[in-house]
């Protein structure tokens, strides 16, 4: 029994060693980096906050946790799991909707013994089920595939737009929009879906609440209201310029340090990373980001399944949006959203969610490599 037990010990490390040499390491690297330069810009911005810095310390530990142990996951072990963790996703969302939790007029968190916010999970959970559903469907989809997979997209954004939740909704929907886009969808029906969607975006205004109205028309103009509605993009958009071509240098900038900058460790950590490294830093962190993206699509391309290719497909354009979404609002060019910057700025499940994300793009690459 023993010489049993050694021999499978044996085979089960010459496995795991097996598989993480097939581990893609330029995403890897990258995401080292950008964890690495959102901790330093977070000690920055934070070392009045040192809980927050001890907390990040944990989330960091957490996902890299959870991206180790999904990468180890044969992607077989996640197709079976996408319908029902959609399935509860969908369930915990209704929850929230019944018994959630209520913070400022917004109700997104549900009480498990800890809070936890559902609509985060089906950043992940959505393109799961979309790709499982084509994966089932392989070569048969037809145009009705794609009107079903829509109704699949809409019912968690339909959860998530009542919270209200624009920001997570506008991510779900462009994550589960992606599955779709590489699926195979006509370009015809692409074309018609965006002129329906300017069409209907009269309808779209007037059944937005207010404060999301009040976004936009301070995006257009934020010296509206500088010292109210306006004063997060001004104090961004001052601190990003006050940064010049190399920066104030690390825990110099004066905007995040004399507390101008909000929601500096989280939602605009941008803000003062540019201030911090300046332009050179800023085009530097940006390129690491489009490295990102392209590796994850490079992944999708070789990956060995249907599923798999769709999923890495949605994972990068997942890392495309964030980025994108919040140094576009962090910028001026975007209204201001709940987004966080990925791997950056401070947060628990979102991190977590990027995490998994990154573990299952390393268990592709591994798959690959087969």
């Amino acid at each position: 029994m023993k010489n049993e037990f050694e021999r499978l010990g044996a085979l089960s490390g010459r496995w795991l060693l097996s598989r993480v040499m097939r581990f893609d390491i330029m995403l890897l690297a990258i995401v080292m980096c950008l964890v690495t330069a959102g901790f330093i810009t977070l000690f920055s911005a934070g070392y009045s906050f040192p809980w927050r810095i001890e907390d990040q310390i944990r989330n960091i530990v957490v996902a890299a946790a959870a991206m180790f142990v999904v990468s180890l996951v044969p992607m077989k072990w996640i197709e079976r799991i996408s319908l029902p963790c959609f399935i509860i996703g969908c369930l915990l969302l209704l929850a929230t909707a019944v018994v959630g939790v209520t913070v400022k007029g917004a109700t997104r968190w549900l009480n498990v013994g800890v809070r936890i916010q559902p609509s985060e999970l089906m950043k992940l959970a959505v393109p799961m089920m979309l790709a499982w559903y084509y994966w089932k469907r392989g070569d048969a989809v037809t145009w009705w595939d794609h009107f079903a997979a829509l109704a699949l997209l809409a019912l968690p954004v339909a959860f998530i737009l009542k919270q209200p939740d624009l920001g997570t909704s506008v991510l779900v929907t462009i994550a589960g929009l992606s599955v779709i886009f590489f699926a195979g969808v006509s370009m015809k029906l692409v074309a018609a879906c965006a002129c329906l969607l300017v069409l209907s975006l009269p309808l779209i205004w007037t059944l937005m609440h207010d404060y999301q109205r009040e976004r936009i028309m301070t995006l257009l103009d934020p010296t509206l209201d500088p010292l109210g509605k306006g004063f997060h993009i001004l104090q961004a958009l001052i601190a990003i310029g006050s940064g010049g071509l190399t920066g104030k240098g690390w825990m110099e900038g004066t905007q995040a340090h004399l507390d101008f900058i909000p929601e500096r460790t989280s939602d605009f950590i941008f803000a003062v990373f540019g201030e911090e490294f300046g332009f050179v830093g800023a085009a530097l962190l940006i390129a690491t980001y489009l490295a990102l993206v392209a590796r994850s699509f490079y992944i999708a391309a070789y990956a060995p399944t249907r599923y798999a290719r769709l999923l890495a497909g949605a994972i990068g354009v997942i890392f495309f949006t964030y980025t994108f979404v919040n140094i576009g609002m962090v910028s001026g060019i975007l209204p201001v959203v709940g987004v966080p910057l990925p791997f950056m700025s401070y947060g628990g499940t979102a991190l977590l969610i990027l995490g998994i994300c990154t573990g299952i793009l390393l268990s592709i690459s591994a798959e690959s490599k087969d």
